[in-house]
């Protein structure tokens, strides 16, 4: 979904499937939700908070038990996310940690569904194929900023 201010895309969110895979094998799927971001000058003016509450209300909408994201837990747990381990869901590295995040959507919609989390095969990306893809476009410098990996 994407924020629009006169005609100016501002911001956007993006939700995927993804699975939760439980000790027997068996696959749960959910959503992932990530990134979310709203240009510099239209932050803290509420359009990332409009678009992760309308993504919940749809997934909810659609039936989805849950959604995982990593992010800021200062502002996620606002919204409802608490530790994913609190549901007992792990990363696929079977590590978790504070910025690991979830959220019912359903009454005890995560109760029954614990285990690694995969997220969707859209996000393995290989480092050459990366490398190719931007070749597609004019030169960017890569900026990392303070807090990029701070969670």
């Amino acid at each position: 979904m994407v924020a629009v201010v006169e005609n100016k895309i501002t911001g956007q969110i993006i939700t995927t499937k993804a699975k939760i895979v439980d000790e027997q094998g068996n696959e749960h799927e959910i959503l992932c939700v990530g990134p979310l971001f709203v240009l510099p000058d239209f932050q803290n003016k509420g359009i990332g908070s409009m678009l992760l509450k309308h993504s919940i209300q749809e997934a909810k909408g659609l039936g989805f038990s849950g959604m995982i994201l990593l992010g800021n837990p200062d502002y996620y747990h606002s919204f409802g996310f608490i530790n994913a381990q609190e549901y007992g869901i792990s990363n696929k590295e079977d590590n978790n940690f504070e910025s690991f995040m979830a959220i019912e959507l359903q009454n005890n919609g995560l109760d029954t569904i614990n285990g690694e989390f995969f997220e969707d095969n859209a996000f393995d990306i290989k480092p050459d194929e990366l490398v190719e893809f931007e070749k597609n476009f004019s030169y960017k410098e890569k900026l990392v900023t303070d807090t990029q990996f701070e969670h």
